[in-house]
């Protein structure tokens, strides 16, 4: 899969009630949707851009020399903001792969972003995503973190046969915390945002399962640690110790 085939994308919108203005915090010197620019551009697996509907954003990517696409400010998910930012950024459809990035993942490894990629060399696979082994029973418990369920393929692979919020699969045996970074093939892109949300998705307040229910092949790359997530103040300075020796 050459670069020019590959489109990274980074939705970014300034909603977050725990933390407010929270793409444009400081991390060690730079805005955090800066940071997760950055991240995506160390990869180098393709064109990357950050899709947002607020100036301030946009602002702050273009000072970093970073590609900014506006969108409509009242899209229900990530996903489709992408959708959007990935017509607009290439109607000639040259891309054949979409990969939404989280804009609050500033200290991502660059080679996680890569690690994504592999299960689409297999034609039969829709979407690809990440998961890393859970290793305590905290983790395992918290209903906040999403559960991966699959069937392993051999290597760091497995087929997604669900994801929840439930402490999955029972028994002994290895759990995987979801991590929420996918590739889409733009055909899958295309049709999941043509999906009515459903049932399961509903329930678990999970937008993955809407690809499940309607029959789209989702394949999980594992990989050795959880990326940090920005989400409350002690995630901020977290974030900041961490990329302030980097």
């Amino acid at each position: 899969m050459t670069k020019s085939r590959i489109l990274v994308l980074i939705p970014a919108r300034m909603a977050s009630t725990r933390l407010p203005g929270k793409p444009l915090l400081d991390i060690a010197g730079q805005p955090m949707i800066v940071q997760v620019l950055r991240r995506a551009q160390e990869a180098a697996i393709g064109r990357v851009a950050v899709a947002t509907d607020t100036l301030e954003i946009a602002n702050a990517v273009t000072a970093a020399g970073g590609e900014v696409v506006m969108t409509k400010p009242d899209h229900p998910s990530g996903s489709d903001r992408i959708y959007e930012a990935m017509c607009k950024l290439d109607p000639a459809r040259e891309a054949e792969i979409v990969v939404n990035l989280q804009g609050d993942f500033p200290t991502i490894d660059p080679q996680n972003i890569s690690d994504v990629l592999p299960p689409l060399n297999d034609p039969a696979v829709d979407i690809a995503t990440l998961a890393a082994q859970i290793h305590t029973e905290e983790e395992s418990l918290n209903p906040n973190v999403v559960k991966a369920v699959g069937s392993p393929l051999g290597g760091r692979r497995m087929r997604a046969l669900y994801f929840t919020r439930a402490t999955a699969p029972y028994g002994d045996g290895p759990r995987y915390h979801h991590i929420g970074l996918y590739a889409y093939r733009r055909a899958a892109l295309e049709r999941f945002v043509s999906l009515p949300p459903s049932p399961l998705e509903h329930q678990e307040k999970l937008e993955q399962l809407r690809a499940l229910e309607d029959g789209m092949r989702i394949d999980v790359m594992v990989v050795d640690a959880v990326p940090r997530g920005v989400d409350t103040a002690a995630d901020l300075e977290t974030a900041r110790r961490l990329l302030s020796k980097a």
